[in-house]
């Protein structure tokens, strides 16, 4: 207890280090938040957060409430030890407003105040302050509450005593600026999976989420608390709740290597995708890093020796004549993987990649001690997971020898392309793209209507493999699927390999567009085409190269005026406009387009492949553990939760006229 107290004191202006001044940050935003959509919007939410989580992870806070008023302006209070309000010892300013007007300063770069700190890009709340018309900072520090208004990053006084409190922490509130953001309306679902996120990430901190804004009947949102006492076990849990798990409890270790704190939970599921989920401070490292090589390389280590080593399993293998692959370890294997690192290095695309190659070993060292303790405390459960690693060999060499049969029964398949692709004729990838179009009836009004130089039609019959339900191998002994791959380019096993992951060095169009019809069955189509990219080539989607095009529901016309409309509200806001609300009226006309096929090719290039005037929806990967429990929820076997999900959604849900 007196060494908090002491490290609470030393917590002063001086601890407050500046890097730079704030001017770029509205003049480009996006180098500083992503965007400025709804994407960016939600970041500035984020960002603030942040700051209470590192108050959090140093032990000082306990409780964060996050509100999203009816104004759509968020607040966010911990009970952390507050911001420092003292004069800071280099601007001789309070370090309360160095805080927030300051871009990179922050008690996250002094170590003695922070060991480690969330927030990706280290930006912090000065960030929020400068992209946000009004924002008002209170400290609740001393006895006292402190507090300075700002209006786009600048003061509009100096820091002030405002009243008495018996409470410490930080509140901060902030309207975010409309002349910058495409849109400022916050999202309640996208605010709440990142604070279930945190609460998981952090356990024993409780996240309060209100929503202060009605809904069209006038009534609340009830306000959502997270809180997860056992962390990353209840994270595991929650990601696999769908899903049969064949050992029971999470296999779990929280522990200390070579200074870097490491909470890894992972379950062993009866399906055959893995799902692995790697953060550092709270940040989701999508494209992974020196942590996630750590843990596969120790559990594939541990299981391959403990198989080895057990004559029963070992007599399996070899009357199987298999070789056992790393990937064979993964298989049906969910895990949530969360360390904490002083200084980290990201790298990537997407700069979410760990590079610190310390962590490697930290992580090989635990994971190794923790699964071997584990293999000899449970001999059943052990056996149940090689069992499954023997089955996942198995297949694995059964999908070579499916793609080898595919190969020699169309000799295509190797170099050429599938018959029914009507190919364009650019051949710069970067240039192109390919229509993935629901039935032979709109794939030929596609190869009609599209821009022969550039665009690309795939006619796809019927509904592809669902390929959450099966194993590996099946997926490769499926028409539609080789089909799919043939024409995008994608390799699986390249160079006599049996890799499960896939290659797309060669793919051969830069956009990928799943063009199905406007009703249930075409919802349906999509969902099972997303599930193949994200189960199987989860890459495309995440570098930006999956779209889903946006055909109209409707054509109206009233006298002279002629418009598609893509959705019910565009026909209703059609019919305010030129029939005062009347949908009887006899000169209006509604021809509703039941799929693809009824348009005309001209019809389908206007409104749904034209660059200059379609409607792409992008597919990306926001949240992977989200992703991960949506795709099994919803193509799964578990029948209870996909009924329980439509009925809460149906209000939302593409339901054909």
């Amino acid at each position: 207890m007196e060494e908090i107290q002491n490290k609470e004191s030393n917590y002063t202006g001086s601890s407050i280090q500046v890097l730079e001044g704030l001017e770029a940050v509205r003049k480009r935003p996006a180098m500083y938040i992503g965007d400025i959509s709804e994407k960016g919007l939600h970041h500035l939410v984020n960002e603030t957060v942040d700051n209470s989580i590192d108050e959090a992870m140093a032990g000082y806070c306990t409780h964060i409430e996050v509100t999203i008023n009816e104004d759509n302006s968020i607040t966010v209070q911990d009970n952390g030890r507050g911001i420092p309000v003292d004069e800071h010892p280099k601007l001789h300013k309070s370090a309360l407003e160095v805080v927030m007007t300051v871009l990179h300063a922050g008690g996250k770069f002094d170590k003695g105040s922070y060991k480690v700190s969330g927030g990706l890009h280290g930006v912090g709340v000065s960030c929020v302050n400068a992209l946000s018309t009004h924002m008002m900072s209170q400290v609740f520090r001393d006895g006292k509450i402190y507090q300075q208004e700002y209006e786009k990053g600048k003061p509009l006084y100096d820091v002030k005593v405002v009243g008495e409190t018996d409470k410490r922490g930080t509140r901060q509130q902030f309207w975010p600026d409309g002349s910058i953001f495409t849109t400022t309306e916050y999202k309640y679902d996208i605010v709440a999976r990142r604070m279930r996120e945190l609460a998981f990430l952090n356990a024993g901190i409780t996240i309060t989420l209100a929503d202060l804004r009605p809904d069209e009947e006038g009534k609340l949102r009830k306000p959502e608390t997270f809180h997860a006492s056992e962390g990353l076990k209840e994270f595991v849990r929650y990601v696999d709740r769908h899903r049969t798990s064949i050992i029971g409890d999470p296999i779990y270790l929280k522990t200390e290597k070579n200074g870097t704190p490491i909470e890894i939970a992972l379950l062993y599921n009866n399906d055959y995708s893995e799902n692995i989920h790697s953060y550092v401070n709270n940040i989701n490292t999508i494209e992974g890093g020196t942590h996630l090589t750590g843990f596969r390389v120790a559990l594939s280590r541990s299981l391959k020796k403990y198989a080895d080593e057990d004559d029963q399993l070992r007599k399996q293998i070899e009357k199987a004549k298999i070789d056992i692959a790393p990937d064979d370890f993964r298989e049906g294997l969910t895990a949530i993987i969360s360390v904490k690192v002083a200084e980290p290095q990201f790298e990537g695309q997407t700069k979410t990649k760990l590079g610190n190659s310390e962590v490697n070993g930290a992580v090989q060292q635990a994971v190794g001690e923790a699964m071997t303790a584990y293999l000899e405390e449970h001999p059943k459960e052990a056996h149940q997971i090689c069992e499954k690693v023997i089955l996942a060999a198995t297949a694995r060499i059964a999908a070579r020898k499916a793609r080898e049969n595919v190969q020699r029964k169309n000799p295509m398949t190797g170099g050429g392309l599938p018959g029914k692709l009507a190919d364009c004729s650019c051949r710069d990838p970067k240039q192109t793209e390919i229509f993935l179009v629901e039935g032979d009836s709109a794939g030929g009004s596609a190869k009609q209507g599209r821009d022969r130089n550039t665009q690309a039609i795939l006619p796809l019959r019927g509904k592809i493999l669902n390929v959450e339900k099966v194993q590996w191998h099946k997926v490769f002994e499926s028409e539609s699927v080789n089909i799919i791959l043939q024409a995008i380019g994608v390799r699986f096993g390249v160079d006599g390999a049996d890799t499960k992951e896939a290659n797309i060095e060669k793919m051969r169009y830069d956009k990928i567009i799943i063009m199905t019809d406007a009703d249930v069955d075409g919802s349906h189509i999509d969902t099972l085409i997303m599930t193949l990219f994200f189960r199987f080539m989860p890459q495309v989607i995440q570098d930006g190269h999956l779209y889903i095009a946006t055909p109209p529901l409707y054509q109206c016309t009233y006298k002279n005026h002629k418009e598609y409309c893509y959705t019910e509200q565009d026909r209703l806001r059609f019919i305010d406009m030129y029939c005062d609300g009347n949908a009887d009226d006899t000169k209006l006309h509604t021809q509703r387009y039941k799929g693809l096929g009824e348009m005309n090719p001209e019809q389908l290039w206007d409104t749904t492949m034209n660059p200059e005037t379609r409607l792409l929806k992008q597919v990306t990967i926001q949240n992977a553990a989200d992703a991960d429990e949506i795709f099994s929820m919803l193509m799964g076997d578990d029948v209870e939760p996909r009924r329980i999900f439509i009925e809460e959604n149906a209000t939302y849900a593409n339901i054909d006229a």
